[in-house]
């Protein structure tokens, strides 16, 4: 694979500096008001907030869920993310897969006896191996959002990023529940189209064991107006609502694990190796 240069990625932005001996109030993890990378962040939502509509949402689901792309295991997936550099974290020079054994590891220290919720830690972000195959990075990383109904304040930058969507002048697509139903569940909801529908989509393909709290976890992971705004709920239904206690936990620890303490990844590929034969063996499709 070739390293490719993704350019700012939003779900990476607000994480903490990682100059040494640094901290960070989690207060601050989310700022989307001022910094050094705000312009740049701005502009990768802008595009997103742009193109994301029904129609692209169903065109990629059309290229990509039937997984033709490519067949490879979870753990050269895993690995694949070293091939990502992210120009919206200047002070970090390793490689995204060290994220990816960050989470879990933290989880696996807070929670020892559910070694899938670890494994969800290890690969949540692997979806974005869409971008070594070029799709544009606003397409793969970010906040995620229901596309298909109105879009809801919460979403980053609302106000001034969806000027050019078509959807949002379609009186059709712009009501509260637009061409969906009251508690209609998040299952029968189109997402904006990133790393979090794809790798899920990639897994039920694939058959993959997880448990449906671990699938919660990787399909709405970054799907903030939801899970920390409150939004949507209208949408919901009563499983939802009881999936997301477990992607709130999940987000802690995506969040506030990323830290200049490397991981030993040779010495932990081992024990999530072991995790993947477990829940997701073998060669997978992408």
């Amino acid at each position: 694979m070739r390293v490719i240069n993704m350019g700012p990625d939003p779900s990476l932005a607000y994480r903490p500096n990682l100059e040494k001996n640094q901290t960070k109030d989690k207060e601050e993890y989310r700022n989307f008001e001022n910094g050094s990378l705000i312009d740049r962040v701005f502009n990768t939502y802008k595009l997103m907030h742009t193109n994301q509509t029904l129609d692209f949402v169903n065109k990629k689901h059309s290229e990509w869920t039937g997984c033709t792309h490519t067949q490879m295991g979870i753990m050269d997936a895993v690995m694949s993310l070293d091939q990502l550099v992210d120009e919206s974290d200047p002070d970090v020079d390793f490689p995204n897969s060290f994220h990816a054994f960050q989470t879990a590891e933290g989880i696996r220290q807070a929670h020892p006896d559910k070694d899938w919720f670890q494994l969800v830690g290890l690969i949540h972000d692997v979806g974005k191996i869409m971008a070594l195959w070029d799709e544009p990075q606003w397409a793969v990383v970010g906040d995620t959002f229901p596309v298909g109904c109105k879009f809801q304040n919460s979403i980053v930058f609302r106000d001034s990023t969806f000027q050019d969507n078509p959807d949002e002048k379609n009186p059709e697509l712009n009501t509260e529940y637009g061409i969906y139903k009251p508690n209609c569940g998040l299952n029968n909801i189109l997402m904006s189209w990133g790393h979090d529908e794809y790798l899920y989509q990639v897994l039920k393909f694939n058959k993959c064991s997880i448990p449906e709290e671990g699938m919660y976890m990787i399909r709405f992971h970054s799907f903030y107006p939801w899970h920390s705004h409150g939004d949507y709920m209208h949408l919901c239904e009563d499983k939802d609502l009881r999936m997301m206690s477990w992607v709130r936990e999940f987000n802690k620890f995506d969040l506030y694990t990323k830290t200049t303490d490397l991981p030993d990844v040779a010495k932990l590929k081992p024990y999530y190796q072991s995790l993947i034969d477990k829940y997701c063996p073998g060669i997978l499709k992408w």
